[in-house]
């Protein structure tokens, strides 16, 4: 199994610790948020790739937003998935293999504010940039098997 690098931000790795070592019992909730560990293959290094977002549902789907606080570049992790979609998903306990797509604009306009409706900062967020911050769906991969990690990405 591949050896997977947290964020290199201080207080992303730490909150990402938290969560692992409580199987998100701390850490789920975020400052009153919801949120989930996405781990992509990284799209230059070809390493795994581990962050925490805060995310939204969508049935069974997952959404999360790619704002990075507003800046006028897309995060590390939408790149990588945009390249690599195959991604592992932990949220609490629960760890799955899943697929990753930016939402449609049709899509986008309609889950947008069920999205805003979990964290508001994300309309706040999008009107600092002139970029359009994706929208992006997670899917369960087929069967509920829990996901290894590095199997489940190797082929991405």
């Amino acid at each position: 199994m591949d050896e997977v690098f947290d964020s290199p931000t201080d207080w992303v790795a730490e909150h990402i610790r938290r969560y692992v070592e409580t199987d998100g019992e701390k850490g789920h909730l975020f400052q009153g948020f919801p949120s989930l560990l996405l781990t992509t293959r990284g799209r230059k290094s070809g390493q795994l790739r581990r962050t925490a977002l805060i995310y939204a549902q969508d049935g069974d789907r997952y959404l999360v937003v790619a704002s990075a606080g507003g800046s006028d570049r897309h995060p590390a992790w939408y790149l990588n998935l945009s390249a690599h979609p195959d991604v592992t998903v932990q949220i609490k306990a629960d760890t799955f293999a899943a697929r990753a797509r930016t939402a449609t604009a049709e899509e986008k306009k309609e889950l947008w504010p069920r999205a805003v409706a979990v964290f508001p900062m994300w309309d706040t967020y999008r009107s600092k940039t002139d970029r359009d911050i994706p929208l992006v769906i997670i899917e369960r991969s087929g069967g509920d098997e829990p996901a290894d990690v590095g199997e489940k990405l190797e082929g991405a």
